[in-house]
């Protein structure tokens, strides 16, 4: 059991370091593939027009940041959830 919680904590340390790792020694931009795709369809082909327009315009990118966060934040826990609903079922069976 104990070697079981040292690689569980091995694994945390991996993740926690892939997230930074990169942070650190990646000099650069990091911006969102929208940006990066109506950029690259304006040079492709200046005149093209979108087929449609969004639904909601938000205000600013603060708003828009909030949004994608809160939905990756509700799609985490919902996540977490399922897997805590079948290890606690498997956990009751045995």
């Amino acid at each position: 059991m104990q070697s079981e919680k040292q690689g569980n904590w091995f694994l945390v340390l991996a993740v926690i370091a892939l997230a930074i790792l990169p942070l650190i020694f990646v000099r650069g931009e990091y911006g969102g593939a929208d940006g990066e795709a109506e950029e690259m369809i304006t040079e492709i082909q200046p005149n093209y027009q979108p087929w449609f327009n969004p639904v909601i315009e938000v205000p600013s990118g603060e708003v828009e940041s909030l949004l994608f966060v809160s939905q990756a934040a509700i799609g985490a826990g919902l996540i977490g959830y399922v897997i805590g609903l079948y290890k606690g079922r498997r956990e009751g069976r045995n």
